[in-house]
């Protein structure tokens, strides 16, 4: 990606309401989310060598922001939300979660619960494994797509 409409893409997610921006291209992927510290991930395209990437990575960090941080890109196996809507981790306020860090999972146990008009619906394991990473905080609006469990 040109560094010209990175740059441009950025000022326009800092100036504007938008909270997180994430393009796909030929060349790779870019997320910028706007918070307490700017980030930036680039995604090598397959293919592309480390050596290659390396420049672009570096100046994107350094066009974005002084607290610019380049982040790796999750190992083990990503369980997405299918739908947009609120996040639980469990059945009701105040109940145990349905899954822990560290916990083992099976393929169609039930990992959370996500409401979207006013259904609940259960997100079950798409893979047997332990649960390594929990991405979605309790009561937190998720996005079609969005990662919310990591499983090894």
């Amino acid at each position: 990606m040109d560094l010209r409409k990175l740059k441009t893409l950025i000022d326009l997610v800092s100036e504007s309401n938008v909270s997180e921006l994430e393009i796909t291209e030929a060349e790779g992927k870019i997320r910028i989310v706007k918070g307490g510290v700017a980030m930036v991930q680039h995604f090598m395209p397959v293919g592309q060598s480390v050596a290659q990437a390396a420049p672009v990575a570096q100046a994107a960090v350094a066009e974005a922001a002084p607290a610019a941080v380049v982040v790796p890109a999750e190992t083990g196996h990503t369980v997405k939300s299918p739908m947009v809507g609120t996040f639980y981790r469990s059945a009701t306020p105040g109940a145990k979660s349905f899954v822990e860090i560290g916990d083992a999972v099976k393929e169609g146990d039930t990992l959370c619960i996500i409401e979207a008009m006013k259904i609940l619906n259960e997100i079950e394991s798409d893979k047997t494994g332990t649960v390594r990473r929990i991405l979605a905080d309790n009561g937190q609006a998720v996005e079609y797509g969005q990662p919310l469990f990591i499983i090894e």
